[in-house]
């Protein structure tokens, strides 16, 4: 990549508001676009599709608020939130903020998906709850696909859908399962001869700020085989469709 998309790359973009002074998170900057520079994990690949533009970064903790062990849903929404903030329109959602974890229990209860006793619980949320909450914020409808166990609708079904959707819409992706229910964000799609890759960013770290090329040294954000995904559960796809009004 040039100068100019690397310093883009690693630009850190400051939301505002307070963070508290529970939990190991001392700054209120997250990291932006940080799969950039990774290599493409298959040499000659038959099709590679990946997002477009820009998104920020969520994980466990990054707002001050201790969300482990059950907020990763919750995380992988605001990646995708902060993509339609940066690149959808029209005007009025442009720029609004990814909403906090207690605006997304809010707005589930007031939508009725939730009861009362949701707002300020424990309780995660998944690829149908993160539709939801992107249609209330950003009035955008999501797609949902139900990928059933097994290497051949994974290898087959998701990895097309996926295709499709990257080249159409160009947004990322909530992915989430039943016996492999660790939510995760997808960026992208690569396919060839030794099967496909997807381009997987994980809301999981939990410490203070890390640089893009530690994240991905970490593992944080990296290409892993769909073959290595757990082939006896079901997963859940959650695909905003914003084709033709992006910025």
């Amino acid at each position: 990549i040039d100068k100019k998309t690397a310093a883009m790359a690693s630009e850190e973009i400051d939301w505002g508001g307070s963070v508290s002074e529970e939990g190991m998170i001392m700054t209120k900057s997250l990291s932006k676009c940080i799969h950039t520079g990774l290599s493409n994990p298959l040499t000659e690949p038959v099709n590679c599709s990946l997002i477009k533009g820009d998104y920020i970064y969520f994980h466990y903790g990054c707002d001050g608020q201790d969300d482990r062990g059950w907020g990763c849903g919750y995380r992988t929404m605001q990646t995708m939130a902060s993509w339609l903030s940066l690149n959808w329109t029209p005007p009025k959602y442009y720029d609004r903020p990814p909403p906090s974890i207690p605006e997304i229990q809010q707005a589930l209860v007031t939508m009725g998906d939730k009861p009362g006793s949701f707002s300020g619980s424990r309780e995660w949320i998944g690829t149908f709850e993160a539709s939801l909450v992107l249609d209330y914020f950003y009035d955008v409808p999501c797609k949902l696909v139900h990928i059933r166990g097994g290497g051949a609708e994974l290898e087959h079904v998701a990895v097309e859908e996926l295709h499709q959707h990257f080249d159409k819409h160009g947004s990322p992706v909530m992915m989430g399962g039943d016996k492999d229910n660790s939510s995760k964000g997808i960026l992208g799609v690569c396919t060839g001869d030794k099967g496909s890759y997807l381009l997987v960013i994980d809301p999981h770290y939990y410490g203070c700020h890390l640089e893009k090329t530690e994240l991905q040294k970490r593992g944080w954000v990296m290409w892993k085989g769909v073959s290595s995904l757990d082939q006896s559960s079901f997963y859940n796809l959650c695909m905003p469709q914003t084709a033709k009004k992006r910025i």
